[in-house]
């Protein structure tokens, strides 16, 4: 028999962007969550657990392309599937 809900193993560094090197579309799949310093975080678009970095979208700030700017919170990062 198959385990037909086996989930990929979560990398060290993932991007929620499409565009980006880090991403992987398997992993969004399934529900990921990420905890920074012990607090889980919602709104997380990229995080690197080797580098202790997670990126968060300004609230206000734009880039030049309309897209929110990315802004890195550092801490002890974990990273698991909910």
């Amino acid at each position: 028999m198959s385990d037909t809900n086996a989930k990929p193993a979560l990398p060290d560094h993932l991007s929620g962007n499409p565009r980006s090197p880090h991403h992987v579309a398997e992993c969004f799949e399934h529900d990921i969550g990420i905890r920074l310093n012990g607090k889980e975080r919602n709104d997380v678009e990229e995080y690197c657990i080797s580098e202790g970095w997670v990126k968060i979208p300004s609230p206000k700030a734009k880039d030049r392309f309309g897209r929110p700017i990315l802004i890195k919170l550092k801490g002890e990062v974990e990273a698991f599937y909910k």
